[in-house]
């Protein structure tokens, strides 16, 4: 048995407002007033209010720039290198700021026997991991996992790894950290890709203990479900390149999802033996709002189940990986109510992991 003991997350210095941010893409993408007009519908319509970033530059005026050249081409255009040094001193810190808060005053870290960390954003070795491990003063012989590019699911396949890693010694005190800084990889090519990412996507880090001690008080894992859309395979992708990584992100995603995402959970429930009725919650990656809006139509929603969804992706937009977890920990606040949760998030493949709990 394992229990997810506690969530913390972490969110970098500078907060750019959703409106503040169109003004730097209307600079960068739109070379008329009809082309401004359209970013700005796009934005008014995206359902976010604010995002995080580890650059300023974007709600700030040109010649205040610091990352992005003040130039009217972004030459000389930040590269894959220096986007990576950004990432190295900055993910560390983030991650430490989601541990601490994760772990407060109440865990002792130096009861963690497992470190997972999480990312798509960045890369290096020695790594986040062996970052994190020296900063906290971790047990140096901490048994360490990487998941790496697996995007905006992977929070999920990295709870499935510490149940498992539980369940087969009673004595471990497992420590995930997604950290994401998604817009280190801002493009600047005119094209419905850049554009989507560039409107969606934020920095932002989240740490959950997860404990096979059965005398913690957490939110007890249930099962993992796990299922590829073959379809959507080439409607959502990630990949580098020497200007960054480069992000894939179909309009037919959401159209792709409404289609298939019901019988999935139909699926999962089966497999965990639960009713749908007996969901009491719904923890679902706000992975855009018409995603959302999918996923409502597609279960046949109409009291307000993925409200706590709307809410992440309004304050902080999304996330990636870390995302789930920024809802889970929304809901948790709740955790007397909580009678079945269900979990879902989706990424490159086209990819849907869900998992069950209960209190």
């Amino acid at each position: 048995m394992s229990k997810i003991i506690s969530i913390g997350t972490a969110v970098p210095a500078y907060c750019h407002q959703q409106m503040d941010i169109l003004r730097f893409m209307q600079t960068v993408y739109a070379s008329s007033e009809a082309e401004k007009r359209k970013l700005r519908f796009l934005y008014q319509q995206s359902g976010i209010g604010q995002r995080y970033s580890v650059i300023a530059d974007y709600s700030r005026a040109v010649e205040d720039w610091k990352f992005y050249p003040p130039t009217e081409n972004l030459e000389p255009f930040p590269s894959l290198e220096q986007r990576m040094l950004m990432y190295n001193r900055q993910a560390p810190l983030l991650s430490v700021d989601a541990i601490r808060n994760c772990l407060g005053h109440t865990h002792d870290r130096k009861k963690i026997t497992h470190l997972i960390t999480v990312s798509c954003t960045g890369m290096s070795a020695p790594g986040l991991d062996l970052q994190v491990l020296e900063l906290l003063d971790l047990e140096k012989n901490i048994s360490r996992t990487s998941v790496n590019f697996m995007g905006c699911y992977a929070a999920i396949h990295a709870l499935k790894m510490a149940d498992a890693i539980c369940r087969a010694d009673e004595g471990t005190n497992v420590l995930i950290v997604c950290t994401e800084l998604c817009t280190l990889h801002f493009q600047r090519e005119n094209t419905i890709d850049n554009i989507t990412s560039s409107l969606l996507f934020a920095d932002g880090s989240a740490a959950v203990l997860v404990s096979a001690d059965e005398e913690q008080q957490g939110l007890t894992i249930d099962s993992f479900y796990s299922e590829v859309i073959p379809k959507g395979k080439r409607d959502m992708a990630w990949e580098l390149s020497s200007n960054g990584f480069l992000m894939t992100l179909s309009g037919y995603i959401p159209e792709l999802i409404q289609e298939d995402f019901d019988k999935i959970v139909d699926r999962a429930l089966q497999k965990d033996g639960t009713p749908k009725e007996e969901v009491s919650h719904w923890c679902v990656h706000p992975g855009g709002k018409r995603v959302l809006e999918a996923i409502h139509k597609s279960l046949g929603f109409t009291n307000g189940q993925l409200s706590h969804s709307y809410d992440v992706l309004k304050q902080f937009g999304n996330l990636s990986s870390a995302t789930i977890l920024f809802v889970l920990k929304e809901m948790l606040q709740e955790r007397r109510t909580i009678k079945k949760m269900f979990g879902a998030a989706f990424g490159p493949g086209l990819t849907v992991e869900t998992f069950t709990a209960h209190y």
